[in-house]
């Protein structure tokens, strides 16, 4: 897809499809008893030629513009024209325009060579500027798909998408705020074709190299350093290399450096550390086959992490910004770690690994204390941690914990402002001691089917120094199908909260 804005309205006019809005008009009765009277708005259409079509269709009786409903007919210059109720004026939120305007480009994909919107009419929140980026916003994440291995690909049309009837007077801004909008996608898209490529092709190894890549041509003011194994053993992350035992592929930990153009000592430092298990079998306590299905997404919090990095970069945030990936697969092997082993951490406590299967703490633990000797003001970590997010969230809420609750209002402030759904989970005292073993200083999983998410966070601020605000980001819910969610694939990877981290990185106190 190909997206384009039309200033003077040409491009429009000679769309093959032309998509304008309708709102419901509500009169209030006059007498009493008498129903209130329902009647259609299109007075804000440009093209007065179309709008006397409209009025003049005899199936018009039978639209009444409600949300999301339709009605389709030929223009008079042989185009085919949509009309898309939105409903009541002032009632459509921002997330409503994004789900709309998927919905729309779900149903005219692939079927025509040009469409444009007459971006006016779906102005519903009071900014042109601001509803023509939520649209290309909305377009580009529901144009992306992943067919590498299909063995015959569907041919793809060259389809130009117009937003039209810009104002003049907007124009500079929106074409920034477009550019903003594809530097966000993009890394959205590549976010997803992480999480989506196949187990045995992005092993830690190829993961590592595909970042390098990409940082290589993209991103060319960042420094990058990328330990091995040898490296690993040298920082004593003894945790990480636990899980990896198992493993044919060495681990690999990304350490990622950007700096702002104006540096200086007041600069707020922020740090990514996401969980990169390219795929978990659980180890030796191995998952039953059908918990197993799936779980190359595991390494959805290092992906999302990686994501807003990267847009953060492009966007060229004010802050200085470290990414850390721990990455590895859980693996079994005659190596691989059992379950009553005790290892000493990074920082030198000493973790009783009872589950195997409670791997992705371990290897955050140690990305987490590394990531705290860089002296960061704050950190969010990412990770697929617990399935006990989904029985406490379902699969459409992102769950928040952390040691620190300004920077946790912050991040949920950033939250609120994409529209992506994220909720707030305690640790308390007790799931603190929960994690106390008695034969080492922690056991890496407290008790069963009591608070599971918590008890993981409870686990991970162990690993918290040098009084770093932190907040611990359970994306085990949202990485994935999202299918409430039209701008989303209904299977695969779902993109989500990276725009929630980007716009924390572009907008941090």
């Amino acid at each position: 897809m190909q997206l384009t804005v039309d200033l003077s309205g040409d491009k429009f006019l000679s769309a093959e499809l032309k998509v304008l809005s309708a709102f419901q008009k509500t009169t209030t009765a006059k007498t009493k008893g008498a129903k209130a009277e329902t009647s259609l708005s299109v007075d804000h259409w440009v093209d007065k030629t179309l709008k006397e079509e409209f009025q003049g269709l005899r199936s018009l009786k039978n639209f009444k513009a409600g949300k999301d409903e339709t009605l389709t007919f030929s223009g008079a210059m042989g185009e085919t024209v949509l009309v898309v109720g939105l409903g009541e004026r002032g009632k459509m939120s921002a997330e409503d325009l994004r789900k709309t305007t998927a919905k729309i480009f779900k149903s005219v994909k692939g079927k025509f060579q040009t469409v444009a919107f007459d971006v006016p009419g779906f102005n519903v929140v009071r900014d042109e500027v601001l509803a023509a980026t939520l649209m290309a916003e909305s377009l580009h994440m529901t144009d992306y798909s992943f067919d590498t291995y299909k063995s015959k690909k569907p041919e793809a049309m060259e389809q130009t998408v117009i937003l039209a009837h810009v104002e003049k007077k907007n124009s500079a801004k929106l074409e920034k705020a477009l550019t903003s909008v594809r530097n966000i996608t993009q890394s959205i898209n590549i976010v997803k074709d992480f999480i989506n490529e196949a187990p045995n092709v992005l092993h830690s190894e190829e993961y590592a190299r595909r970042i390098e890549a990409d940082v290589k041509k993209n991103l060319k003011s960042v420094k990058m350093k990328i330990l091995n194994k040898a490296q690993i053993q040298k920082e004593r992350m003894n945790l990480f290399l636990s899980v990896n035992t198992g493993s044919a592929y060495e681990p690999r930990l990304v350490h990622l450096t950007y700096e702002p153009a104006r540096m200086t000592s007041k600069t707020k430092h922020i740090a990514l550390v996401g969980k990169g298990i390219t795929f978990d079998t659980g180890g030796y306590c191995i998952k039953p086959g059908t918990s197993m299905a799936g779980m190359k997404y595991d390494m959805g919090g290092s992906a999302t992490v990686y994501g807003a990095f990267r847009a953060a970069v492009l966007e060229k945030a004010p802050v200085k910004i470290t990414c850390i990936l721990a990455i590895t697969d859980n693996a079994i092997n005659s190596l691989a770690t059992f379950p009553d082993a005790i290892i000493t951490a990074r920082n030198g406590k000493t973790v009783e690994v009872l589950n195997t299967d409670a791997e992705g703490r371990l290897i955050l633990a140690d990305a987490l204390d590394y990531a705290c000797d860089l002296n960061p003001h704050c950190i969010v970590d990412a990770a697929t941690l617990t399935g006990a997010c989904l029985v406490a969230l379902g699969n459409q809420v992102c769950a928040i914990l952390g040691n620190d609750q300004k920077w946790i209002t912050e991040v949920l402030g950033s939250a609120k402002a994409q529209d992506e759904y994220m909720w707030q989970l305690p640790i308390i005292h007790e799931w603190r001691q929960d994690i106390k073993s008695k034969t080492a200083d922690l056991r890496n999983i407290g008790t069963p089917m009591r608070a599971g998410t918590a008890i993981g966070a409870a686990f991970l601020e162990e690993f918290i120094k040098n009084d770093v605000k932190w907040a611990h980001l359970d994306v085990a819910g949202v990485v994935d199908s999202q299918s409430h969610l039209p701008y989303c694939s209904a299977s695969g990877a779902s993109g989500l909260m990276v725009r929630t981290l980007t716009h924390l990185l572009m907008n941090a106190k």
